[in-house]
């Protein structure tokens, strides 16, 4: 129905949301993940520079680690936060890898970018993106290399040396991954968990003072009176675990006991005293040597058990507990009226050790060990936070390798062959516009290399050349060779990595680019808006300013 031939506006939206759409939108959406790829591609590879992070509260991180440095970033763009999101997946399902997905994913859209300003359909560009993507993961499962009959511990040391050679802790990669491939053996193989890889951090000392402990280790707990006459070392303990209080209790507010005379109060004092009593007792006849509790033990039982020379700790955190028990065998008792022989754990060794300027109980040659801990040293605490990051990334690609048995080379070599892979078959059998699509998804593919060398300081385009001219020739693993500053083949240099890393990363770039390609409208409601955040049509310039707090050694203002 019109009123004099005019169509009545119809307002649907609250009055005062942001409307954005069009090819303008699709472009500002590029921008803005072209603004976090520009904020991490500097941290890529050997000598990739580190960023330093301050938050609000003015706690500074020093970090090249892709997975933290996504977590800290204070991203207000929309579209730019769906990119972080996705790197931070890789996190979580391979544990490696998060700064390729961003600096991949925004390469794709850098490149497929001048196609979206000359008109071509959205779904045009996804279609032939995920078409690309399909014959490149299909080609790096043709090429890669099955480790199955190798000497599987070589394999993940060298495996685990690649992973760390981007990382703060390279320069002793040596010392790092025998500890890391260490521990993940330790853990049961058909259930790797990383969570049962303990790791305390203790200031002081220097990176090869840090310990791989093959059982158990904590810092001393809360101790009272009597602490030190325990004895501070055994061979072969008993270890009893609880879920008791050992201490004497005030009585609760408010609680009310009426009594007619004096012995009837001794008689609930008494009462409360024997109830302790034989609760120690209890642990005592157990014939345990060391006695545990997630709860407290207090005075009384602390200078009970020093008399019987037998060890105490309370107020154990409930991971190191629960990695006790995964040590010793032993199983948590929530009562002491009823343990038994088959509820005890033991060790080899128990020992409390200084270290640095803390104490540690270490339990040590366990039985069951299905958990180990690693206890690192370092000059500040910044310092070993970034070394724990590290070795968590090479702890997941151990992990990964020892289920995907599958490797690649790295260096830039895995990405210029499946790049030059494409563009030959983009030429020969792509006839239609897709092929166009294919050819600069090819081509983003060289970011990788390209940024490996510019973050070394080589001469990108030279070794770029020459690497095409090696991968047409056949040479396959021909990758950047960073001690010799040129091109090498990287499979004979032991620069490997598993095929899964490569084939989630690409996956996850790829899913990120057709995700953010597919957005042609954001609606933003007035009360979500935030004066810092980027404006309609946010020009390439304009695209740093979605990124607050961003900037290497400047706080945000």
């Amino acid at each position: 129905m019109s009123f004099g031939g005019q169509t009545p506006t119809i307002v649907v939206l609250r009055e005062g949301t942001d409307q954005s759409q069009g090819r303008g939108q699709v472009l500002s959406n590029i921008n803005a993940c072209l603004a976090v790829q520009s904020t991490v591609k500097g941290t890529l590879g050997p000598y990739g520079g580190d960023l330093l992070l301050v938050d609000e509260n003015g706690r500074q991180t020093i970090t090249n680690d892709g997975a933290t440095v996504m977590k800290l970033l204070d991203i207000v763009h929309p579209a730019a936060r769906i990119l972080t999101d996705i790197a931070r997946s890789q996190d979580a399902e391979v544990g490696d890898g998060t700064t390729s997905v961003v600096v991949i994913a925004g390469e794709i859209l850098r490149e497929i970018k001048e196609h979206v300003e000359q008109g071509v359909s959205s779904q045009v560009i996804i279609k032939g993106l995920r078409r690309a993507s399909t014959m490149a993961v299909n080609k790096i499962r043709e090429i890669a290399v099955n480790t199955a009959e190798a000497n599987q511990r070589d394999t993940l040391l060298k495996l685990a040396a690649t992973a760390m050679s981007s990382k703060l802790i390279h320069r002793n990669a040596d010392f790092f991954t025998k500890m890391v491939v260490d521990a993940v053996l330790t853990l049961d193989q058909e259930d790797i968990n990383e969570g049962l890889i303990g790791v305390k951090k203790i200031t002081g000392g220097a990176l090869q003072d840090s310990l791989f402990v093959n059982g158990v280790a904590f810092k001393k707990t809360f101790s009272y009176a009597g602490f030190e006459q325990q004895p501070k070392s055994f061979t072969n303990p008993k270890i009893v675990c609880l879920n008791v209080e050992l201490e004497l209790k005030s009585e609760k507010d408010n609680a009310e006991v009426r009594v007619e005379q004096v012995s009837e109060y001794q008689a609930i004092v008494d009462a409360e005293w024997k109830i302790i009593y034989d609760k120690m007792e209890a642990c005592f006849k157990t014939g345990a040597s060391v006695v545990l509790s997630k709860l407290p033990i207090g005075d009384l039982a602390t200078q009970y058990f020093a008399d019987r020379n037998v060890f105490c700790a309370g107020r154990l955190a409930s991971d190191d507990m629960e990695r006790v028990c995964l040590a010793t065998g032993a199983k948590v008792q929530s009562t002491c009226s009823d343990i038994r022989e088959e509820h005890l754990g033991t060790c080899a060794v128990f020992e409390e050790r200084q270290i640095g300027g803390e104490r540690f109980n270490f339990f040590e040659g366990c039985p069951a060990a299905q958990t180990c801990t690693l206890v690192l040293r370092g000059g500040a605490e910044q310092f070993i936070a970034e070394v724990e990051r590290s070795l968590h990334d090479a702890i997941m690609i151990v992990k990964r390798a020892i289920k995907n048995r599958s490797i690649v080379a790295g260096g830039g070599a895995c990405e210029m062959e499946i790049s030059a892979y494409l563009h030959g078959y983009a030429d020969e059998k792509v006839p239609h516009k897709q092929q166009t699509i294919i050819k600069s998804f090819a081509k983003a593919l060289e970011v990788i290399p390209r940024q490996l060398c510019d973050n070394a300081g080589f001469d990108s385009t030279d070794i770029l050349n020459r690497l095409r001219v090696e991968h047409r020739k056949g040479n396959r693993w021909a990758g950047v060779d960073f001690v010799g500053q040129g091109v090498a083949n990287n499979m004979e240099k032991f620069v490997w990595e598993p095929a899964l890393v490569k084939i989630n990363a690409l996956q996850a770039a790829t899913e990120a680019a057709c995700l953010i390609l597919s957005v042609d409208e954001t609606i933003k409601n007035q009360e979500s808006q935030q004066p810092q955040g980027p404006q309609r049509g946010l020009p390439p310039g304009a695209a740093q300013r979605a990124l607050r707090g961003r900037g290497r050694g400047m706080p945000r203002r």
